[in-house]
C-alpha cells in the first residue's frame, strides 16, 4: 500500500491557490539557478578567451569538448527529466511510496550511468576530439579540459540530475541554492587556477569540477534529510525495471534533446572547420554560450511549470493544467521577441563578454544575427516538449526532440553550406529554419494533444 500524503507534502500543493503563482514561485528561483547553472561554463570561457596567449586556441579547444560534455548532460536529463515528472504525478496522486522509488531508482542510474560514461570518455576522448574538427593546434587545449571534467563526471550527474527531483516538490529555492553553492565557488577558484597557478584550461575544469562535486553533495544532503517530502532511501535505490523503464522513456525526451545537442555541435564544429577554420569554431562557441545565456529565462519558466501541470494531471484538474499551459506559452514568446530584438541590435556586446579578439568578434557578429533569426519560435519548441514531458507523454516528446535537430539542423548543416556563399553562413542558417518548422509543429501538436487528453479523461472520469 503506498503512504500518503502528509501534512509537510500539503505545503506544496500544486491543486490549490493561484496557477500564475505556483508556477513562478517554482519559475523565479528555477530562472536564477539556470542563470548561475550557466556560469559555470560560460566564466570558463570569459576567462580563458582573455588568456594572455593562445586565447582563441584555448576557447576552440574549449568548444570542442562540449559534444561531450552534452552527453554527460544527455544522462543527467535521461534519469533527473525523466524521474521528477513521474514523481509530481505519483504525488498529486498521493502515492509517496512510489514516487521515492521513482527517485531512488534515478539515484542508481545516474550513478551507475556516470561511471561507465568516464570510463568510455578517457578511453575514448583523442578519436573523438580529432572527429569533433580538432586540429593539432586545438587538441592540447580540449584534452586537457576534457581529461579532468570526465574524472568528475559523476558529481555533474548528481548534482544536475537530483536537483530535479528537489524542484519537482515545490522546494524550488533549495534547488537555486544547489547550483549557487557550485557557481560561487566556480567564480572563486577560477581566476585563482587559471590565472594565479598559471593552469590555464586546466585550471578550468578543475575549478568546474570542485564545484559540481560541492552541488552533489548538497543535493544529496538535503535528499536524505528532515526537510523533504520524498526522501532518498537505501532501500528504494534497488533498480525495478518496470521503474527504470518509465522513467527512461519519459526521460528520453530530455535526453534526446542533449545528446542531439551534441550531434549538432559534432557536425556544426567540424563543417565550420572544414568551411572556415578553427576561427568559425571559435565563433560557433561564443554563439552556443550566448544562446545558453539568452534561453536560460525560457528553460526557467518551461521547467517551473512542469511539476504544476504534471501534479494538476495527477490530481485532474483540467481547468489549472489549461491555465499553467496558457501562462507558460505567452510569457515564453514574450520573452524571446524581446531577445530576438536585442540580440539583433546589440551583438557587440554580448561577442564582448567573451573576446576582445577584433578579427573573432568581426566574424560572430554576421554569424549570430543569422543564427538567431526566428529565435521566437524556439519558446514554442520548449513549450511544447515541457507540456508534452509534465503529462508523461514520453512518445510525442521524444519525437519533436528528434525532428528539430536530428531531422532537421544536422541534414541542413550538411547541405546548406554547398548553396549558401559563404559557405559558413550555411551553417549557422540552419538554426532558424529548424525553430520555424520544428517549434511550430511542436506546439500546434501539443494543443491537439492537450484538448483531446482533458476530453477523453473527463469522458471516462
Amino acid at each position: 500500500m503506498n503512504r500518503q500524503n502528509t501534512d509537510p507534502a500539503q505545503k506544496n500543493d500544486f491543486s490549490k491557490g493561484s496557477v500564475v503563482g505556483a508556477i513562478l514561485s517554482l519559475a523565479a528561483p528555477m530562472t536564477v539557478a539556470q542563470l548561475i547553472n550557466i556560469l559555470y561554463n560560460i566564466i570558463d570561457r570569459m576567462y580563458i578567451g582573455r588568456l594572455p596567449e593562445n586565447a582563441t586556441a584555448s576557447l576552440t579547444g574549449l568548444g570542442l569538448c562540449l559534444p561531450i560534455i552534452s552527453i554527460v548532460m544527455a544522462f543527467a536529463n535521461l534519469f533527473g527529466m525523466g524521474g521528477a515528472p513521474l514523481c509530481s504525478i505519483a504525488r498529486g496522486r498521493g502515492r509517496l511510496d512510489e514516487a521515492e522509488q521513482i527517485m531512488g531508482n534515478s539515484f542508481f542510474m545516474l550513478i551507475a550511468s556516470g561511471l561507465v560514461l568516464t570510463a568510455l570518455g578517457l578511453c575514448f576522448k583523442t578519436p573523438l576530439l580529432y572527429l569533433f574538427g580538432a586540429s593539432d593546434a586545438t587538441y592540447p587545449f580540449a584534452d586537457s579540459y576534457l581529461t579532468i571534467y570526465l574524472c568528475g563526471s559523476v558529481f555533474v550527474m548528481i548534482g544536475l540530475g537530483m536537483n530535479s527531483f528537489i524542484n519537482s516538490q515545490g522546494f524550488g529555492k533549495t534547488g537555486m541554492c544547489t547550483v549557487l553553492i557550485g557557481a560561487v565557488l566556480n567564480i572563486l577558484l577560477d581566476p585563482l587556477f587559471i590565472f594565479v597557478l598559471g593552469m590555464g584550461v586546466r585550471g578550468a575544469a578543475l575549478a568546474t569540477v570542485i564545484s559540481q562535486t560541492a552541488s552533489a553533495l548538497w543535493t544529496f544532503s538535503f535528499l536524505t534529510g528532515k526537510r523533504t517530502i520524498l526522501r532518498l532511501r537505501l532501500s528504494r535505490l534497488r533498480p525495478k525495471a518496470p521503474t527504470v523503464a518509465a522513467i527512461v522513456s519519459l526521460g528520453m525526451s530530455g535526453f534526446i534533446m542533449s545528446a542531439t545537442n551534441s550531434a549538432v555541435q559534432v557536425v556544426c564544429n567540424a563543417t565550420l572547420s572544414r568551411c572556415g577554420g578553427d576561427l568559425y569554431v571559435g565563433v560557433m562557441t561564443i554563439i552556443n554560450s550566448v544562446r545558453e545565456v539568452v534561453s536560460m529565462p525560457v528553460s526557467g519558466l518551461t521547467n517551473g511549470a512542469q511539476p504544476v501541470i504534471g501534479f494538476n494531471y495527477g490530481a485532474r484538474k483540467y481547468d489549472r493544467i489549461k491555465r499553467a499551459i496558457a501562462f507558460m506559452s505567452v510569457s515564453c514568446i514574450a520573452y524571446t521577441g524581446l531577445a530576438w530584438a536585442t540580440l539583433h541590435l546589440f551583438p557587440r556586446f554580448f561577442i564582448g563578454i567573451f573576446t576582445e579578439e577584433a578579427e573573432l568578434t568581426a566574424a560572430t557578429v554576421p554569424a549570430m544575427r543569422i543564427y538567431f533569426f526566428g529565435f521566437i519560435f524556439m519558446s514554442l519548441q520548449f513549450a511544447g516538449q515541457s507540456a508534452f514531458t509534465a503529462l508523461g507523454k514520453a512518445k510525442q516528446a521524444i519525437f519533436f526532440s528528434l525532428l528539430r535537430k536530428a531531422f532537421i539542423v544536422i541534414p541542413l548543416t550538411l547541405w546548406l553550406p554547398g548553396l549558401i556563399a559563404p559557405a559558413v553562413n550555411g551553417v549557422f542558417a540552419a538554426e532558424p529554419i529548424s525553430n520555424v518548422i520544428g517549434g511550430t509543429a511542436s506546439f500546434v501538436t501539443m494543443l491537439l494533444t492537450v484538448r483531446g487528453e482533458i476530453k477523453k479523461s473527463l469522458k471516462k472520469w
